[in-house]
């Protein structure tokens, strides 16, 4: 079987089942810092805590990827949110299935997210690994802790490709 995904723009309607979109687009902020600040409040919604575990920030150094490329496996963690957003001005991609036994191909999405906008993956969802679109770095608030939070499914028969 072969399938062949084109990414679409992400918005916080069509990513909403996956996730959510941080951004401060149509975001009213308060001020703070006597006027010198704006805060942007309640962006995602992470959940870390289920089994005991404990909210992390960390930073991956992302690696450009090359399109067309080829999905040959998904993961998700079922313990625990996960966040990622990019630490410069930069496009990155999302390549997502809804949460279940096993990502249904027929199911999968990807999302293209602009600058100024990061993404965080709700409990259980299916998704490729981080796909930057050039060498960059992303602040990534996930879960730590006990429990089996990270499930991978390999795609054996299928041919998945990414269209970028």
């Amino acid at each position: 079987m072969e399938k062949i995904i084109k990414p679409i723009k992400i918005s916080r309607s069509n990513f909403a089942e996956f996730g959510d979109v941080i951004s401060t687009k149509d975001i009213n902020p308060m001020d703070i810092n006597a006027g010198y600040a704006k805060r942007f409040d309640n962006l995602a919604d992470l959940n870390t805590s289920k089994d005991g575990g404990k909210t992390i920030v960390s930073i991956f150094s992302a690696l450009k990827r090359t399109f067309p490329m080829k999905i040959d496996m998904m993961e998700k963690h079922p313990l625990g949110s996960q966040a990622f957003i990019p630490m410069k001005e930069t496009t990155f991609l999302a390549f997502v299935a809804p949460t279940g036994e096993f990502p249904e191909i027929n199911k999968i999405r990807s999302f293209i997210i602009p600058p100024k906008t990061g993404i965080n993956y709700k409990n259980g969802i299916w998704h490729f690994p981080l796909i930057s679109t050039e060498d960059t770095n992303f602040l990534v608030i996930d879960r730590k802790g006990s429990g089996e939070n990270l499930i991978i499914h390999k795609f054996e028969k299928e041919n998945i490709i990414l269209n970028y």
